[in-house]
């Protein structure tokens, strides 16, 4: 198993996802160029819509292209969601008033209460410590200890 990372980048244009789509939740169809794509390998793959935000595909099956060289398209398994949301969201540091632009991804259908769970889940990914309506950013809490 080896992962590939086919996150958005303009450093490596012909490692590139070509399409990423939902054939049902939880199986996806990804096309691209580059790599040595093989079944139970994992894609980094960006999330349509956003910035920073990646998934973990894993491939079942691949089939190599002879035209054009390179391309592949792969069958992977990965997140089952409905439709998926991204939203933006800020918070500040009560110790020191650093803040943190963040990006969070919640399935829409879920609806509005399921965004803090998911924007919780993502500060504390990205180091940061939420207790009650308390944030707390990594050098605050290293300081505290």
């Amino acid at each position: 198993m080896v992962e590939h990372d086919f996150r958005y980048s303009l450093f490596n244009p012909q490692h590139t996802l070509t399409e990423c789509r939902a054939l049902v939740p939880g199986r996806y169809q990804v096309t691209g160029n580059g790599g040595s794509i093989k079944a139970d390998d994992v894609l980094l793959v960006t999330l349509k819509g956003s910035r920073t935000l990646s998934m973990r595909l894993t491939v079942e099956k691949v089939r190599h292209l002879i035209n054009p060289p390179g391309q592949w398209t792969a069958v992977a398994k990965g997140p089952v969601f409905g439709e998926l949301s991204i939203h933006e969201w800020k918070v500040q540091c009560d110790t020191c008033n650093t803040e943190l632009t963040f990006e969070f991804a919640v399935d829409a259908k879920l609806g509005q209460k399921a965004q803090q769970p998911a924007a919780i889940a993502r500060i504390a990914e990205l180091g940061w410590r939420t207790t009650g309506e308390q944030h707390r950013c990594p050098k605050c809490q290293a300081a505290a200890a």
